[in-house]
């Protein structure tokens, strides 16, 4: 019998060290004596995902969702394996995973209305899918407005994400540079510093703005 208590801890300790392997060895151990672990379920996922296993990972957030479907997390999860599988498959296969990615997302947010994560997904899903399937500079607006009434910072780079995506980016840096005023962060920083770096060819503004985030 395995000693439950040491061995998730072992094994979390062993995924939070990023050794995946070792640590999907001990989970699938754990599950195979309770299989309503979800917890470990839940790394098995995350890990079969980072291996980019994706019918495997969706296997497990799939159990995740039947276990308790009022998760947002799961569903958010599900949603984000989903879009990976689509993207890396043919263009026909993806076709008929759009829906169900963005109705997982949708669900993620409506069960969890201050979730950042799947609206910053919604963001990038609305931007990268053709218009004509779905795909909408509007709706991922207005995701990105609702993050910014969540979670300023988020919301301030997502705007700006969207005015790069499109290259406009002298409408991307007051949107950049809101979100580094917030969050003097080493995220908010570099999106600023690659915009005035590498997309407007400011060197004077980059170099000021590195050194005054080193002081």
């Amino acid at each position: 019998m395995l000693n439950f208590a040491n061995d998730f801890s072992k094994a979390e300790a062993l995924f939070k060290q990023e050794k995946f392997a070792q640590a999907k060895l001990i989970f699938e151990k754990i599950i195979k004596e309770q299989p309503t672990n979800y917890k470990a379920i839940e790394y098995l996922g995350d890990i079969a995902g980072h291996f980019k296993k994706w019918d495997e990972a969706l296997t497990y957030y799939e159990k995740l969702k039947k276990s308790d479907a009022k998760n947002a997390n799961y569903h958010f999860k599900f949603g984000g394996v989903l879009g990976m599988k689509a993207r890396d498959g043919s263009r026909f296969a993806a076709l008929g995973l759009l829906d169900d990615v963005e109705k997982a997302f949708l669900t993620a947010i409506t069960l969890d209305p201050k979730h950042v994560d799947a609206r910053w997904a919604l963001v990038e899903f609305y931007l990268q899918v053709p218009g004509i399937l779905g795909g909408s500079e509007k709706k991922a607006q207005k995701y990105a407005d609702e993050l910014r009434a969540i979670s300023p910072v988020d919301g301030y780079l997502a705007r700006g994400y969207i005015q790069e995506y499109f290259g406009r980016y002298l409408k991307a840096e007051p949107e950049y540079k809101k979100a580094f005023e917030i969050g003097q962060s080493q995220t908010t920083y570099q999106k600023l510093y690659n915009l005035y770096k590498n997309k407007l060819s400011q060197s004077k503004k980059a170099a000021a703005l590195k050194l005054s985030f080193e002081k």
